[in-house]
């Protein structure tokens, strides 16, 4: 078997344990491991989300994980875009895609060039989108007390 090339991507935006646990359990299953970082312009037009980290800030963060060898700026929607500037030998995701219309669509295109999907546990109850509601409220409050 040669050398195995991992691919984890996400947002990586308000880094939280959930990000280094997918980290963590890709860098198990593969020789080399590469993060794709998602661009602020791509998160903005895919998911509608402001990051509140700047890409290369997120970047420079996850340059410094020690599970990462590389990190790779993400600036197209398709994977498989990653996959043809990289040639990674697996993509890691978490179980959250397993099963999914996206999931399944994502095994499909990626069988294709002989790329395993794997799925790790998604860390439900540590999000970025979490963390995002709890420092909204905690800035309503504040505005609230402020008056």
């Amino acid at each position: 078997m040669g050398t195995r090339i991992g691919y984890a991507a996400g947002a990586f935006d308000l880094f939280h344990v959930g990000h280094l646990n997918i980290l963590r359990h890709a860098r198990e299953h593969c020789d080399v491991l590469i993060a794709g970082v998602v661009s602020d312009e791509m998160l903005r037009a895919v998911k509608g989300i402001d990051p509140v980290v700047p890409t290369a800030e997120r970047a420079e963060i996850v340059r410094h994980i020690s599970y990462v060898d590389d990190v790779y700026i993400e600036t197209r929607p398709a994977k498989i875009d990653a996959w043809r500037d990289l040639h990674f030998t697996h993509f890691f995701k978490g179980d959250d895609w397993r099963g999914t219309e996206k999931g399944i669509a994502l095994e499909r295109e990626f069988a294709s060039v002989g790329v395993e999907v794997v799925y790790f546990p998604y860390t439900v109850h540590t999000s970025s989108t979490t963390l995002r509601r709890a420092l909204a409220a905690l800035t309503d409050n504040s505005m609230v007390m402020s008056r």
